[in-house]
C-alpha cells in the first residue's frame, strides 16, 4: 500500500482499479494518505471512482464473456447453484449495482450482472453511483477528522 500512496494519483487509480477485482485491496488506504498530503479532493473522488469502475466493469467483462468456464469448470458451481445466485439477483433487480462497493458483495454483483447480461449503461450508472457516493464520503469523513 505504501507503494502505492508514493505513486499519488496514478497509484491511487491502480489501487482503486485493483479493489473492484477479487484480488484483497484497499484503495481507502491511498486515498486517505492522498487527503491528508492536501491533494484536491474532488480530484482524489474523481480518479478512485474511475479505477473502481473500471474494475467493476473487467468483473462485469468476465462474467458476461466467460461465465461458463469460471462458474461451472473453475468454482464447481452446478446450474442449479447458479439458477439460484440469477433468482436472488433479480430479486432486487439493477438496483443492487448501487451496493457494488461494499465488501465482500460487491465484485461478485458486478460478475452476476455480466452474466444475466444487465443493460451496460444502466449497469455504468448505477456502479459509479455507488462508488462515488462512498468516496464522497469517505473523503468528507477524513476531512472533517482533520479540522
Amino acid at each position: 500500500m505504501e507503494l502505492l500512496s508514493e505513486l499519488g494519483l496514478w497509484g491511487l487509480g491502480l489501487s482503486a482499479f485493483f479493489a473492484a477485482t477479487i484480488l484483497p485491496l484497499s484503495s481507502e488506504l491511498v486515498l486517505s494518505a492522498l487527503l491528508l498530503a492536501g491533494e484536491n479532493p474532488l480530484t482524489i473522488i474523481i480518479i478512485a471512482t474511475f479505477g473502481n469502475v473500471l474494475g467493476s466493469i473487467v468483473n462485469y467483462l468476465i462474467g458476461r464473456w466467460g461465465a461458463d468456464s469460471i462458474l461451472h469448470r473453475w468454482f464447481k458451481l452446478s446450474q442449479q447453484q447458479t439458477n439460484k445466485a440469477e433468482q436472488q439477483f433479480n430479486r432486487y433487480g439493477t438496483w443492487s449495482l448501487l451496493f457494488a462497493w461494499v465488501p465482500i458483495i460487491g465484485d461478485p454483483l458486478t460478475f452476476v450482472a455480466g452474466v444475466l447480461k444487465v443493460n451496460f449503461g444502466i449497469f455504468i450508472l448505477f456502479v459509479t453511483i455507488g462508488k462515488a457516493s462512498r468516496y464522497w464520503i469517505i473523503s468528507q469523513a477524513i476531512l472533517a477528522s482533520q479540522s
